[in-house]
């Protein structure tokens, strides 16, 4: 991503992603979820708005989490952004 970007980060919906979180999200160019996903179905409503990357967290389990890295670096603007859910 190259320039000024906006960068939405949310972490611990646990499964549940409110309105006023979907609203506060709209208009980024990245969503960052930072672990405690609590369903892939989060992920999904997510890239509706915008690309995603996202960790997994301590309560994330199956199949579709195990999809997901522990860490990750995302890029935005000038800006690289370490992610992880929990040291």
């Amino acid at each position: 991503m190259d320039g000024a970007a906006i960068v939405g980060i949310i972490s611990d919906t646990h499964g549940l992603l409110r309105p006023p979180a979907l609203a506060a999200l709209q208009g980024s160019d990245l969503i960052i979820h930072a672990g405690d996903v609590g369903k892939p179905e989060i992920l999904d409503r997510l890239r509706l708005l915008a690309p995603v990357i996202a960790v997994r967290g301590n309560i994330d389990a199956g199949a579709w989490a195990s999809q997901l890295p522990l860490t990750e670096v995302a890029t935005a603007g000038p800006a690289r952004i370490y992610v992880l859910h929990d040291l």
